[in-house]
């Protein structure tokens, strides 16, 4: 199969569920049928090329599988009577079924994990064994997972439309972890995903400031991807990296985005978080980076979250203002269980001219990272400090 019939297929599939799970319920079963579609897809487009209307093709194609899976149910005669398969889908003027979907999956029944899985399995296109890795559980705990946020969301009798605004903090969350899962991973296809849902959001929340903050960091963050990995896959980090390969359009319109927004009143954190980034890509260089802009934002976000990564960047940026000692400071009380912590100290003593220190740290976050790239870059900047 193709790059390019596989990224189709990929765009596809959200629309193509949320589209059988609208009219026939059924989640569970509406997933395997889409699944059975796909292949067939994948089989035939792969020799013939893909139909006029792919989305329709698919939706008529699983919609029918959908029908002999649900036959053997001992209902099946009422709902026969009220199944209507759809030759030809066209879509809702005003609004995008995945939309939909993804406020189905933040269903305020599920708990907040597996509101996230059931959204990053239905909507997001993840594997459950990546999501399974992502939540640090193994597959089978995941699969069990997933299948009871199905059965719960059935079993509410929820009808299939856009809820009141109660999911939307959810929602936004789970297209944040959805673009970090995706720009960890360096996989582009869910970064781009998660910037597309957040669109629809946006689109369908305007005056929404902190839906306005959420897309302007996805964007000012994604604008730099080209240059955050070197050719080996290694990670680059800002202050290397080469800025003329940075998305320029993304910033502007992640500066515009997040200008307009914190006009409206108090700050969110996707607000904050948007305006650090903002001063990060709208700065020439690395060196010409305005610190003390972006230390008021992380002491705000500190205040309203309990969040590790947000004290390692707050250390780095009071170490930019007031010295490497100073940030070194901050992280005396951190747990030293991940990898981040001991290369944001490693980067600290460095800076402090404590060569022997800053190595030692930088073994022992090589030691704790998971993925070869990193293990490779943080030996590499260890051997660089030998005597």
């Amino acid at each position: 199969m193709t790059s390019g019939l596989e990224d189709l297929l990929r765009e596809l599939t959200p629309q193509v569920l949320a589209a059988l799970v609208r009219r026939y319920g059924h989640f569970d079963t509406a997933e395997d049928a889409v699944q059975e579609a796909l292949l067939a897809a994948a089989r035939q487009w792969s020799a013939e090329g893909p139909p006029d209307n792919p989305k329709a093709w698919l939706i008529t194609v699983a919609s029918r599988r959908l029908t002999d899976l649900l036959r053997g149910e001992s209902a099946r005669q009422r709902r026969e009577s009220t199944w209507i398969l759809p030759e030809h889908y066209t879509p809702a003027p005003t609004t995008d079924d995945s939309l939909v979907l993804l406020f189905l999956c933040c269903h305020s029944s599920l708990s907040p994990s597996s509101q996230i899985a059931l959204t990053l399995r239905a909507v997001g296109g993840l594997t459950t064994a990546e999501i399974a890795r992502a939540f640090l559980v193994p597959e089978s705990t995941m699969t069990r997972r997933i299948s009871r946020a199905k059965q719960t969301i059935k079993a509410s009798g929820v009808p299939f439309g856009l809820p009141a605004d109660d999911r939307l903090p959810m929602v936004l969350h789970v297209l944040y972890l959805i673009f970090t899962e995706g720009y960890a991973r360096d996989r582009a296809e869910l970064a781009t995903e998660a910037i597309r849902l957040a669109r629809m959001v946006r689109r369908l929340r305007p005056d929404d400031a902190e839906v306005a903050g959420l897309l302007a960091l996805l964007l000012l963050t994604d604008a730099r991807r080209p240059a955050r990995t070197g050719p080996n896959g290694e990670p680059v980090p800002m202050a290397e990296q080469d800025r003329t390969r940075w998305t320029a359009k993304d910033i502007a319109e992640g500066v515009d985005l997040i200008t307009t927004a914190l006009a409206q009143g108090p700050p969110g954190p996707y607000q904050l978080q948007a305006a650090i980034a903002a001063v990060h890509d709208e700065a020439p260089s690395y060196a010409e980076t305005d610190w003390p802009q972006i230390v008021g934002p992380y002491e705000l976000l500190r205040q309203i979250s309990d969040n590790p990564v947000v004290d390692l960047n707050h250390a780095v940026a009071v170490a930019m203002v007031d010295g490497p000692r100073k940030g070194l400071a901050l992280l005396d009380n951190r747990l030293d269980n991940d990898h981040r912590l001991h290369s944001v100290r490693a980067h600290l003593l460095e800076m402090a001219g404590d060569r022997t220190a800053a190595r030692a740290a930088y073994r022992e976050a090589a030691r704790r990272a998971t993925g070869l790239p990193q293990q490779r870059y943080l030996n590499a900047r260890a051997d660089r400090l030998a005597d």
